[in-house]
């Protein structure tokens, strides 16, 4: 009796490695699907705007680029560039210098910044932007 645990443990140690070196079916869809690639569209030229209401003039430069993972999405960018400069130019302009001396408030302005973006063309194309990310290149505020 005791030589038949012998057999059966290198047996089993034989099976279970087999096993284990063979890739499943969804790892191998995870590693065959390409990951989407990131294309970067500047909005050119860079936005500069009048803000924070009455009294002394403030100035506000944004140097601004989209990301988008596909090619349909890079051309509605760029074929809507006109309304999504005329929302972005509504948004900076409304900003408060309270607001926009913060990190935190430069951060949301990102994320509103986005948010128009996409509200703009999916406005526009009835569905969705294809926008991922906006980035600031350059952003300048004058008190």
């Amino acid at each position: 009796m005791a030589c038949k645990p012998l057999l059966i443990t290198p047996l089993a140690i034989f099976l279970l490695l087999a096993f284990a070196a063979v890739p499943t079916a969804q790892a191998q869809d995870e590693e065959a699907a390409p990951k989407p690639e990131a294309m970067y569209i500047p909005l050119l030229p860079p936005f500069v705007v009048n803000y924070g209401g009455a009294g002394r003039l403030k100035y506000l430069k944004a140097e601004m680029t989209v990301r988008v993972h596909s090619i349909e999405g890079a051309q509605r960018v760029r074929h809507h560039m006109p309304a999504i400069r005329d929302k972005l130019v509504s948004l900076l302009s409304a900003q408060e210098e309270l607001v926009i001396d913060t990190q935190e408030g430069k951060e949301q302005l990102r994320k509103d910044s986005l948010v128009a973006i996409q509200q703009v063309i999916e406005m526009e194309e009835g569905s969705e932007s294809g926008v991922v990310d906006v980035f600031f290149d350059n952003l300048v505020v004058q008190r």
